[in-house]
């Protein structure tokens, strides 16, 4: 009895210590985040706080941290722009319920049968898309908008930089918040105790306070009225088919990024598995309440969370006193954001974009399949030049090609011996990909010898391969050696 006592105020301890680091780093993050969608502030820290007293109370995955994701900014801004603030929580609450429908119908654990290569060029997508948007958030200047409008822009910032002081002394913020973040990883442990994000934004207000230095700073507008809750005469606009292929878009590339978190979160620590089905629930219900408050949609984020396993925590108390942390200080001193340069958060973001991109990984997935490389890239060169939903269905598909291709091996042995009939092996998967390499093989044979075509070594014939053999057979005019077994045409 006295060990089991002893073991639970340890693990109480634990998680009491892991859930202030885990606030201090979301708390800049949930700010920074917001601000970079085109929304309040205050709209960030209430999904991160619905995502520690809800989801955080939910069962699904214990050490796994939920609030709003740099990933999903990009969707976020375009759908703010696209249809206005107001209809934003329709477009999460849709989004949360079709959550906890996918996961009703246990189709939480199939969003892992994800190719890792289009996840990947997602998360390179993003990470591009959020450092050219955020490179003139820097500088105190708009954003043109689209990924390809912001990258063909910067030679314009740079002259827009140079040309004025205000512009050059923001960007000297938030270019010092990036170097601070950078650095911060190199200094011995104990100097880590506090989070990067908190030492590099608390660094650049008080620069900022101390000089007095003319940037812009985050708007406050307060808790309360920052809460827009979906008017139920908008319920109609779900009918409106772009809408719902931005909720569609919403759901799959939060869930999968939540899904893809708890499987790198179970990899960091030997405590319980995490449950999909169950998780991507409690995805949608955090989702569903972030929705009739009009917040920022929810993901589970991999930065919280390892910073949660890495503090210690052992249960999921310390996600939910995170969130507990992050409801007293917005709050208790909501002014506190007022004072915190906008260049300072968009720097953080920058950072976290930097991150996002496969830098060290290419090179070796490039040397041994440059078919995923080329996924890779192709999935977010497409996010950057058309949008989120839009490029990853081109990532999905060009990997469902490339999966066909190196599926669809085949290996046709011709032997002849100058004298009775060529005979022809063909092996492994004759698909449509292969038919004009195994029509040029047989156009190739003797016209006037005797072929005979052995077809049992064949695990898969699909239908368009077995209707060009017949048709060749028919007019070369010779014997086939039938299968051992015939294969089922596809």
């Amino acid at each position: 009895m006295l060990r089991h006592t002893s073991s639970f105020r340890r693990a109480l301890r634990t998680d009491l210590t892991s859930s202030i680091v885990v606030f201090l780093v979301a708390l800049p993050l949930c700010v920074g985040v917001a601000v970079a969608s085109g929304v309040p502030a205050e709209l960030g820290l209430i999904t991160g706080i619905v995502g520690g007293l809800v989801t955080g109370l939910l069962p699904g995955s214990s050490l796994q941290v939920s609030g709003p994701a740099a990933g999903l900014t990009v969707l976020v801004l375009a759908a703010v722009r696209e249809y206005g603030l107001p209809v934003l929580g329709l477009i999460v609450l849709a989004a949360g319920l079709l959550q906890l429908l996918l996961g009703v119908l246990r189709l939480g654990r199939w969003f892992r049968a994800i190719s890792l290569a289009v996840v990947q060029g997602m998360l390179a997508g993003i990470g591009l898309v959020l450092i050219t948007g955020q490179l003139y958030a820097m500088a105190d200047s708009k954003a043109p908008g689209s990924g390809t409008a912001n990258l063909s822009g910067l030679p314009d910032l740079a002259g827009q930089v140079l040309g004025s002081p205000r512009a050059l002394t923001a960007l000297a913020v938030g270019a010092g918040t990036v170097a601070v973040m950078t650095l911060w990883k190199r200094l011995p442990g104990k100097a880590q105790l506090l989070p990067a994000p908190l030492v590099a934004v608390g660094a650049a207000t008080a620069s900022t306070v101390l000089f007095g230095l003319p940037v812009g700073r985050v708007e406050v507008s307060g808790l309360m009225a920052a809460i827009q809750s979906p008017a139920v005469a908008d319920l109609g606009r779900l009918a409106d088919l772009g809408l719902l292929a931005t909720v569609v878009a919403f759901t799959l590339i939060a869930s999968a990024e939540s899904l893809f978190s708890a499987a790198a979160v179970d990899r960091l620590h030997d405590g319980p598995r995490t449950d999909y089905d169950k998780e991507l629930m409690a995805q949608g219900a955090g989702n569903t309440v972030c929705g009739l408050l009009g917040a920022l949609p929810m993901t589970a984020v991999i930065v919280r969370s390892a910073a949660n396993v890495q503090a210690g925590a052992r249960t999921k108390l310390s996600r939910v006193l995170h969130g507990v942390w992050l409801l007293l200080f917005a709050a208790l001193l909501p002014d506190a954001l007022g004072v915190i340069p906008t260049a300072a958060l968009a720097g953080v973001l920058v950072h976290a974009g930097w991150k996002l991109l496969p830098v060290r990984e290419f090179r070796p997935l490039w040397r041994d399949d440059r078919g995923e490389a080329v996924v890779l890239a192709v999935t977010a060169g497409a996010i950057l030049v058309t949008n989120m939903f839009e490029g990853v269905l081109i990532g999905l598909l060009l990997a469902v090609v490339k999966t066909a291709w190196d599926v669809s091996h085949i290996q046709i042995d011709v032997t002849d011996s100058g004298t009775g009939p060529v005979k022809v092996r063909i092996l492994g998967h004759a698909t449509f990909l292969r038919l004009p390499r195994l029509l040029d093989t047989l156009e190739a044979l003797p016209a006037h010898r005797p072929v005979e075509l052995d077809l049992s070594g064949l695990r898969h014939l699909d239908h368009a391969c077995m209707s060009a053999l017949r048709n060749w057979t028919d007019q070369h005019n010779a014997p086939v050696a039938r299968p051992e077994r015939s294969p089922a045409p596809a």
